[in-house]
């Protein structure tokens, strides 16, 4: 407020004394009025280097073949279903190479069964109700996007379930380890915000499970899955300001 009095009172005094004064000075030629040229521009460049949490959803297709006792097989059938989930990571960005880690867990409802083909009356059926994920990440990132392939640990939440017609019904649950391989696109779409689509190979080593009851035996079950999910996630951390001179 003192510096606005202070300029207002200084106006006001020249406007009134330049008459004054304007009548001793000689006529000055007219110049042309310049411009000056524009200072530096801050840019904004995305940065891929943050921490991020997020969610993701998809869909999930799997196959399960089974052998009875590892000798005689029974046909595969395709645990199929949705599954919905929360990632969270970390990113490192040097030059346009971009190295993360991440963890991921889904809640998922994927069933398939069909019928034993050596065992008419006999129906196997695969359920998976969870899976998770722990990846490490290397991408190329191009303006607000990035493109990454990912490879680490899985890990499923599996029920086996023989049901018969003549001997009743055996079920077992196990938790199955295998890996994973995977590729993704995620985009920026505003300083902390990104969306993405990736798509998850999940592979296991064949086992053997048991199942105790009327029906009894054992069967060798492989079990692959595949995943396609949209992902959103937040960044603690935006772009950086660079001072580009036009």
């Amino acid at each position: 407020m003192k510096n606005l009095l202070l300029m207002t009172v200084s106006t006001v005094a020249l406007a009134a004394v330049a008459p004054a004064f304007s009548a001793d000075l000689p006529a000055q030629p007219i110049r042309p009025l310049y411009t000056t040229a524009p200072g530096p521009v801050a840019a904004a460049i995305y940065d891929w280097s943050a921490y991020y949490f997020g969610v993701n959803g998809g869909l999930s297709s799997g196959e399960s073949c089974w052998e009875y006792l590892g000798s005689k097989p029974e046909g595969c059938h395709h645990p199929t279903g949705g599954s919905v989930g929360l990632q969270i990571g970390y990113r490192w960005q040097m030059g346009q190479i971009v190295l993360g880690v991440e963890g991921q867990g889904n809640w998922a409802d994927l069933t398939g069964s069909n019928h034993s083909i050596p065992f008419s009356d006999t129906t196997n059926q695969t359920k998976i109700d969870a899976f998770g994920l722990m990846t490490g990440q290397i991408g190329y990132a191009f303006g607000n996007n990035v493109l990454y392939g990912k490879g680490g640990a899985a890990v499923t939440s599996n029920i086996h379930q023989i049901s018969s017609t003549v001997a009743g019904a055996a079920r077992k649950s196990d938790v199955l380890w295998g890996g994973v391989l995977g590729v993704g696109f995620e985009h920026g779409i505003a300083p902390n915000w990104t969306v993405g689509f990736e798509y998850d190979h999940l592979f296991f080593q064949p086992r053997t499970v048991k199942f105790s009851g009327n029906i009894g035996g054992a069967d060798r079950i492989r079990e692959d899955l595949d995943l396609i999910t949209v992902r959103v996630n937040y960044k603690f951390g935006g772009p950086i300001l660079l001072n580009i001179d036009p």
